[in-house]
């Protein structure tokens, strides 16, 4: 499916009908733009975060946050 957009003088683009329909896009929904080494561009709508779950989250790793611990997986 090709679908066509013309860009801005302030570099916007509206994301035609048929793409948002199939990314299932909203207003407010977030787009992530990725440059491929061959020139090809590919988007993804990405799912919100839940900054009261990560918060949560991050307080239970901090057991993993030794020198030792840095040490240990400093590799992978």
């Amino acid at each position: 499916m090709l679908q066509l957009a013309k860009i801005s003088s302030k570099g916007q683009v509206t994301v035609p009908a048929e793409v948002r329909k199939t990314l299932q896009l909203k207003t407010g929904d977030t787009l992530a733009w990725e440059v491929q080494e061959d020139g090809k561009i590919s988007v993804r709508r990405i799912e919100p975060i839940d900054v009261d779950y990560i918060s949560a989250l991050s307080g239970t790793l901090s057991e993993w946050s030794s020198a030792e611990d840095d040490e240990a997986y400093r590799d992978l």
